[in-house]
C-alpha cells in the first residue's frame, strides 16, 4: 500500500468519525432545543446550528455511502444480464454520477459566494458555512465514485456473472 492509499484510508477514517460526531452533535442540540422550549427557555441558536452541521452530515454521509456500498444502481434488473451488459450499466451508473456531481460543484461554488453576506437568523455566522457542504460534499463524492469506477474497470466481465461484480 503506498503513502496515498494509506493517506486516503486515513482520510476515509476521520471522515466517518465527523458523520458520527455531527450525527450525535445534531441529536443533542435537538433534544436540548426541545427540552429548554419546553421548560421555557428555548435555545434559538441550536436549530440554526443543527442545520448547519446537518447539511455537512448529509454530503459526508453522502461519500460515504458512495464508497463504501452498493446502494448505486438497479442491481434487480441489472443482475439479469450478461456480466458485460451488467459492467457497462455500472460504469454508465457510476459515469452519471460523477456528471451529476460535477454539476453540484459547478453551481455550488457560485451559491457559496452568493451567499457570503447572507447570515443565519440567530447566529453571527455566514450562510456559506452551510452551502460550502454542497461544492465540497460533491467533490469528495467525486473522488469516491471515481475510485468505484475504476474497480469496475479493472474487474473482469466474468466476475460480474458469477456475482462478484459488486464491492
Amino acid at each position: 500500500m503506498n503513502i496515498l492509499q494509506k493517506g486516503y484510508k486515513k482520510f476515509c477514517q476521520f471522515e466517518e468519525f465527523v458523520a458520527n460526531l455531527l450525527l450525535v452533535a445534531i441529536t443533542v442540540l435537538v433534544f436540548a432545543s426541545a427540552i429548554a422550549r419546553t421548560v421555557g427557555h428555548p435555545l434559538n441558536w441550536a436549530v440554526d446550528i443543527s442545520l448547519l452541521l446537518f447539511a455537512w452530515q448529509v454530503f459526508i454521509g453522502g461519500d460515504i455511502a458512495v464508497r463504501n456500498t452498493d446502494l448505486i444502481g438497479v442491481e434487480l434488473i441489472a443482475n439479469k444480464f450478461p456480466g458485460k451488459v451488467q459492467k457497462a450499466l455500472k460504469l454508465v451508473f457510476f459515469v452519471m454520477i460523477i456528471i451529476f456531481l460535477a454539476v453540484l460543484v459547478y453551481f455550488g461554488i457560485p451559491l457559496l459566494i452568493q451567499n457570503w453576506k447572507r447570515l443565519f437568523q440567530v447566529l453571527p455566522i455566514s450562510y456559506s458555512w452551510a452551502t460550502m457542504s454542497v461544492p465540497v460534499g460533491a467533490f469528495l463524492m467525486i473522488i469516491s465514485a471515481g475510485i468505484r469506477l475504476s474497480e469496475i474497470i479493472k474487474k473482469p466481465a466474468s466476475a460480474w456473472e458469477q456475482g462478484l461484480g459488486g464491492k
